[in-house]
């Protein structure tokens, strides 16, 4: 009974170390891996840190604007700095490696901002995303850099756009503006990129871009001219208005064109210097490339002529005026306008490109032997434009092919045009100025106080009372015979009627001469012996009445013989 219980025996922990690490420790490490790949990743994606200069920062903020090229960003603008002087901006962009490879020293870059420029408004997607900087880098390899100066403007080509670019030289600029458009055959085919100033600012040369394919229709001689505004030109057919289109109107613009004989020829290259003509007419004209100089004497008013003015030929243009000037000629004590021209002989057959003679000296001769001459004719009666005509005169007088330095000189000629028209103007006035006016009204002013003397005379007054009086007679004898049967008593209604015609006559015989010519003329005189016959008349009535009233039987058988008293 006495048993002791003893407590159940416990196990023996035995403590063992080990090496093995916690996993706990993978996080930090990931975490360090992942950001040790991150820093990499941002450093090897960063590019250089360029600084470019503008004239202001206007919509440029930092940490938000960026770099741009086609829509695609290679930086971020990350300070905006005043220059030493204060007079620019400068913008540190912090760009993308991809972007080392674009910054060169022939890439562009300006302000992208809402803008109208060329012609067209551009930027307005920054309306709402906010300006960014827009570059664009050449095609062509050039040297890295990181400080650029940007512009203020866009550039034209806002992409590299295949083609070539020309020179054009120009003396004024006119309406002609950045981005002005080039037409080809009324399409617009290429941009005004720009221009620089010549030397001497004598002339203002153009760069010209042409798009491919029709950069390939540019050759050496090809024409291009100033196609801005609209032309208006008065001429025989009518008006003639050119315009090369509404675009052209309003920003200006050049168009261009290739003869058909030098279609052929190869394509000019980049940059080729071409000149720029003032319109299409001229350019033209410029395809023909012989001139003769050539210079005319005029006496008489060369006003309305100037520098360009036509000269013609059978009312065709061959050739413009290129200078008019006054030259006193002491030896005939006169002076003379001294008018130089160029013409084209080229566009006349013989003469030109297909001559047939064997020299300039021998087509002047053989035009001078012909009668060629040199007048001035009007183009306008309205403007009073002038331009000078070679014509041809059969009874020019002989002339002999002369020259001054390089020009032909050229007889003239005063036939046709204003001289001929003021020349005859003046023989007719003075024709008209020499007719003795004054001596022709005394004259009238003799007749008519003539006539009025004679009209109021008293002969003239007794004639018509003699007259009234055998009028009256041979009515009454008349009455008295009118139921005789004789044929004296038949034609005496016909004498009477003639008698009554001859006083109508003297009636208005006498009122016409109270308007009409005097004395000591032919009609006075015929007047006067009018007026005797008529009294004679009067008198071999009064006869014959005396007869008839003693003799009634005389109507039967005749005259009595004997005297009758």
């Amino acid at each position: 009974m006495n048993d002791v219980i003893e407590p159940p025996a416990h196990p023996q922990a035995s403590l063992r170390r080990t090496r093995r690490i916690s996993i706990i420790w993978l996080v930090p490490l990931v975490a360090m891996a992942i950001g040790a790949w991150l820093a990499w990743d941002t450093v090897s994606k960063q590019g250089p840190t360029i600084t470019i200069s503008f004239e202001s920062a206007e919509g440029l903020q930092p940490g938000q604007s960026q770099l741009k090229f086609k829509d695609i960003v290679f930086g971020t603008v990350k300070a905006v700095t005043l220059t030493a002087d204060q007079s620019h901006v400068l913008v540190s962009v912090a760009t993308t490696k991809q972007a080392e490879p674009l910054l060169t020293d022939q890439t562009t870059f300006w302000v992208v901002k809402p803008r109208l420029f060329a012609g067209s408004l551009s930027g307005l997607d920054t309306l709402l995303s906010g300006a960014y900087i827009g570059m664009l880098p050449k095609s062509s390899s050039g040297k890295s850099q990181t400080s650029f100066t940007g512009h203020e403007d866009p550039p034209v080509l806002e992409a590299n756009v295949p083609g070539h670019t020309f020179l054009v030289k120009a003396g004024r600029l006119g309406s002609i503006s950045l981005g002005s458009p080039v037409f080809f055959r009324d399409l617009d085919v290429g941009q005004i990129l720009g221009w620089d100033i010549g030397d001497m600012a004598d002339n203002v040369t153009l760069r010209v871009f042409v798009r491919a394919p029709f950069d390939s229709y540019v050759n050496d001689d090809t024409r291009f001219w100033n196609a801005s505004g609209f032309s208006v030109k008065l001429g025989g057919a009518g008006v003639d208005v050119q315009v090369e289109s509404l675009r052209a109107m309003l920003l200006g613009g050049i168009a261009f064109e290739t003869p058909p004989d030098g279609q052929q020829l190869a394509a000019s290259g980049e940059d080729h210097l071409f000149p720029l003509f003032a319109d299409r007419e001229t350019a033209n004209a410029a395809s023909y490339s012989r001139k003769l100089k050539v210079i005319s004497y005029f006496a008489g008013s060369v006003r309305g002529l100037a520098v360009g003015s036509e000269v013609t030929m059978h009312g065709l243009t061959i050739g413009h005026v290129t200078n008019v000037r006054l030259l006193a000629d002491p030896k005939n004590n006169i002076i003379l306008a001294p008018v130089e021209y160029e013409v084209e002989p080229e566009r006349i057959i013989g003469i030109g490109a297909k001559a047939v003679f064997a020299s300039p000296d021998e087509a002047v001769a053989t035009m001078l032997s012909k009668g060629l001459r040199a007048s001035l004719q009007a183009t306008s009666l309205i403007t009073g434009e002038q331009m000078v005509a070679l014509e041809f005169s059969a009874d020019a007088p002989l002339a002999t092919v002369s020259k001054e330095g390089e020009a032909y000189v050229l007889p003239t000629s005063d036939s046709g045009g204003l001289a001929g028209l003021q020349s005859s103007a003046t023989d007719v006035l003075n024709k008209i100025n020499s007719i003795p006016f004054a001596d022709i009204g005394n004259n009238l002013n003799g007749v008519l106080k003539s006539l009025n003397n004679i009209a109021n005379g008293a002969q003239l007054q007794q004639t018509l009372t003699d007259l009234s009086h055998a009028v009256a007679k041979a009515n009454d004898f008349v009455g008295q015979l009118e139921h005789g049967a004789t044929p004296a008593l038949q034609k005496l209604p016909d004498v009477m009627s003639d008698l009554q015609k001859t006083l109508n006559g003297v009636s208005q015989l006498t009122s016409s001469i109270n308007t009409g010519y005097g004395d000591n003329t032919k009609f006075n005189r015929d007047l006067e012996r009018l007026l005797a016959q008529i009294d004679e008349a009067v008198r071999s009535f009064r006869s014959l009445a005396d007869v008839l009233t003693q003799h009634p039987e005389a109507l039967i058988k005749g005259r009595p013989s004997g005297d009758v008293e």
